[in-house]
């Protein structure tokens, strides 16, 4: 009798989505401490769930001869090779809808972040400064543009109604948008919004789709935010118009390289960086295991069911 498929999880994942894998009908080899013993798993592998640290390249591909499926517990799927993957016939899944609250979250503390202009004031209570002076303004009133308006765009513009705030959108795959949001083209959008929020999926022909000229495009002590992915932006040209004062303020989750320590934008005080963690709360972690299980099952039970000798289960 032919081993039970054998599942490998290369990243962390919540150790319950682990337990509820292990019920299945697989073996698991839970990998995710000791990252460089990966290979050694890769041989035998049926299936390979990750997250954002292992990157699925051709080269890994090449060494899970056996490989039938690549789930990753997360968005975007920028961390693997999909057409190296699909020229073997593997199939590649991922969990959409496991951060779209977290996501959404951040992006709106974000926003009050910058538009309260807090972080001198948090800065110099912490330094035993009481600096009470008027500064900052309110959330209420101001234009958010969306870059992108997809689920998590459309869930930070639902959460912004009772705020008060207009939202507009660009996005080249959305006809309608379906709620209030108004749609825009992207130069119309940047000249007309308050806070730019970049929420688009990257692709090859939208890498640094808000550059130099772009970002010039958009209105004087506008705010941008990115928590989609580093490379949409151009951070050099985001550190120019910042320090010639176009820009108010920026907030960056994500970053072109990761981490980046080289990135001009990281000294301005005017920016909020943060580790690429918007998906990264217990809540949208444990929807992510749970979802990339299930993911993992669904497909295991696919192929139970395509090996299974013709009359199989028939009585």
């Amino acid at each position: 009798m032919a081993p039970a498929p054998l599942v490998v999880v290369a990243d962390p994942i919540d150790p319950t989505a682990i337990e509820a894998l292990r019920a299945g009908p697989c073996r698991v080899v839970d990998a995710s401490g000791a990252p460089a013993e990966l290979g050694r798993h890769l041989a035998e592998a049926w299936g390979l769930v990750v997250r954002s640290r292992t990157k699925v390249t051709a080269e890994l591909l090449a060494q899970a001869p056996q490989l039938s499926l690549v789930a990753r517990a997360g968005v975007g799927l920028d961390n693997v090779d999909v057409a190296a993957a699909r020229a073997r016939g593997i199939r590649v899944v991922n969990t959409p809808q496991s951060a779209t609250v977290s996501v959404a979250e951040l992006t709106i503390a974000f926003y009050l972040l910058l538009v309260r202009d807090l972080l001198p004031s948090i800065g110099a209570t912490r330094a035993g400064r009481w600096e009470r002076s008027t500064r900052g303004h309110e959330l209420a009133g101001r234009t958010v543009g969306f870059v992108g308006y997809g689920r998590i765009a459309r869930e930070v513009a639902r959460r912004l109604g009772p705020f008060g705030v207009r939202t507009i959108a660009y996005d080249p795959y959305v006809k309608e948008s379906g709620d209030a949001t108004e749609l825009r083209e992207l130069d119309a959008l940047l000249a007309e919004a308050d806070i730019v929020s970049v929420h688009a999926a990257l692709t090859p022909e939208n890498r640094h789709l808000l550059d130099a000229r772009a970002i010039a495009r958009m209105r004087p002590g506008a705010y941008l935010v990115n928590v989609a992915r580093g490379a949409l932006v151009d951070e050099a040209a985001v550190a120019e118009a910042l320090r010639s004062g176009h820009l108010a303020g920026a907030a960056l989750d994500v970053f072109e390289h990761e981490p980046p320590t080289d990135s001009p934008v990281l000294a301005d005080p005017h920016v909020v960086p943060t580790p690429h963690l918007g998906a990264s709360t217990e809540e949208g972690q444990r929807r992510a295991g749970r979802d990339v299980v299930a993911e993992v099952l669904r497909a295991l039970g696919e192929g139970a069911a395509a090996r299974a000798p013709a009359g199989a289960g028939v009585p």
